[in-house]
């Protein structure tokens, strides 16, 4: 069974607003939530990308490790930074922007739809992540441990 992933900012396949954009709004991480974490679940992972990119790899929008597993949903406006407040252990790592945290979607101007995927992942052991964590370290972390995951896909156009 999936994990459902949802936002109050953005239906599935719906644009993403603004103010969650990185270049045209103040970069604020969207509000999400997310049932059906199955029974076992030791850790969640969320990572955010968009393989719209004009390049051979995803571009990395969010990285984010060591969520308790009792944690259901993340709210709006996550602060920049190694960790998350109010979330213990939780660790933001590093995106493709260069920065710790969430960057917003930012295509080329004309460029077309882009699809942001907002994946949770719930694992079956603890990851013990460090801040700054990337995409492929955070992948490869997880290879073999994850119970269930789920997708949430925003689009964005400039």
């Amino acid at each position: 069974m999936p994990i459902t992933v949802t936002s109050p900012a953005f239906a599935a396949g719906a644009a993403i607003p603004k103010k969650h954009s990185l270049e045209e709004g103040p970069n604020a991480s969207p509000a999400l939530a997310w049932s059906g974490i199955p029974p076992g679940t030791r850790e969640i992972a969320l990572l955010c990308d968009d393989p719209d990119a004009p390049r051979p790899k995803p571009w990395v929008h969010w990285v984010v490790a060591n969520i308790p597993p009792a944690t259901a949903a993340l709210p709006e406006g996550v602060p920049k930074g190694d960790s998350i407040p109010g979330l213990a252990g939780a660790v933001q790592g590093k995106n493709d922007f260069g920065f710790v945290g969430y960057g917003g979607p930012a295509p080329p101007p004309g460029h077309g739809t882009h699809h942001y995927h907002f994946k949770v992942y719930a694992l079956k052991e603890p990851l013990a992540a460090k801040p700054g964590i990337t995409k492929d370290q955070l992948l490869a972390a997880i290879k073999g441990k994850v119970l269930a995951e789920g997708d949430l896909v925003g689009t964005y156009s400039r």
